[in-house]
């Protein structure tokens, strides 16, 4: 018998960590989290961290893990993440899952894709490339070469966007193309799969209202603290969404209420990136929360018996 897991993912400002929560306290479980900016410490209003009341109620793993200059990838993420439901199983509690990367919910569900070995020639290239012309030039090549893997690739990720045309360039074959022939069958666990998803007018008026918590509690003096620290805007966790945008302020490039405007545009395109993700996977079983919160909870404690 495969450990049961339990998983909640959905776009961003949908519900999950509230879901999440209420399903710990009813079935005896702890969280880890899913999602890849909540992993670095000091960067907490941004990255929509629980509070330390949430986190009084229920034990989260996987936050406050590296700081913004640190390496953090999904290799890390499936390793540590393992590690916790290990602990959490065997001091008799239930392992749940939360976040919306789905990288992150596909390497630790399916296993994780290496794919070929690293060219460095081809790496290196790259990375005069980018000096020379910007990271905007290999983006538009990567929607040339391999338009599949630009749906899942942030224009903004230079080592997501550095690799795919690595793997294209020194194999002839594009990302998507290796992953797709890649099984993913280290499947370790039983996984139950809790999509949670709103209507979309609704969802994006939670994300605004978010926004504007998110500046008015402080964002723009979070990310200067940050820079004050001594991590750059040119980091990949400062190039998310919320960091992105304060740094412009920051750097007198826009107001606060031009870059405010920004970051609800953006945010509302990375729920949407992330449905497309999700609407992927079969396994999802989804729920509607203004319609079907009464089902989620039956649900979960039907599949932990």
């Amino acid at each position: 018998m495969k450990p049961k897991l339990i998983v909640i993912l959905g776009p961003t400002a949908v519900g999950k960590s509230e879901i999440a929560l209420e399903l710990a306290e009813e079935i005896g479980g702890e969280i880890i989290n899913a999602d890849s900016q909540q992993v670095y410490r000091r960067m907490d209003i941004g990255t929509a961290k629980p509070s330390a009341a949430d986190r009084e109620r229920v034990p989260h793993h996987l936050i406050d893990v590296v700081d913004p200059d640190e390496e953090f990838n999904v290799a890390t993420y499936r390793r540590l993440a393992m590690k916790c439901i290990d602990d959490i199983e065997g001091r008799g509690r239930k392992a749940i899952v939360c976040g919306g990367t789905g990288l992150y919910i596909k390497a630790l569900t399916k296993g994780l894709f290496v794919g070929p070995a690293q060219a460095p020639d081809v790496r290196e290239a790259l990375q005069m490339e980018i000096k020379e012309r910007g990271l905007g030039s290999l983006y538009q090549r990567l929607q040339q070469v391999d338009p599949p893997a630009t749906s899942r690739v942030h224009p903004h990720d230079r080592q997501r966007i550095m690799r795919a045309l690595e793997v294209f360039e020194s194999t002839g074959k594009p990302m998507s193309q290796w992953q797709r022939e890649h099984d993913f069958s280290d499947e370790r666990f039983a996984s139950l799969k809790i999509g949670l998803n709103r209507s979309r007018e609704e969802l994006y008026d939670r994300i605004n209202r978010r926004c504007e918590q998110m500046v008015d509690g402080g964002l723009l003096d979070e990310v200067s603290s940050l820079i004050a620290n001594g991590y750059g805007l040119d980091l990949k966790p400062m190039q998310s969404v919320g960091y992105r945008h304060m740094g412009l302020v920051l750097k007198g490039a826009m107001s606060l209420p031009e870059a405010l405007s920004l970051m609800k545009r953006d945010t509302r395109r990375l729920a949407k990136r992330q449905l497309t993700w999700f609407r992927r996977d079969e396994e999802i079983n989804w729920y509607h929360l203004d319609a079907d919160r009464g089902k989620i909870m039956p649900a979960a404690e039907e599949f932990g018996h």
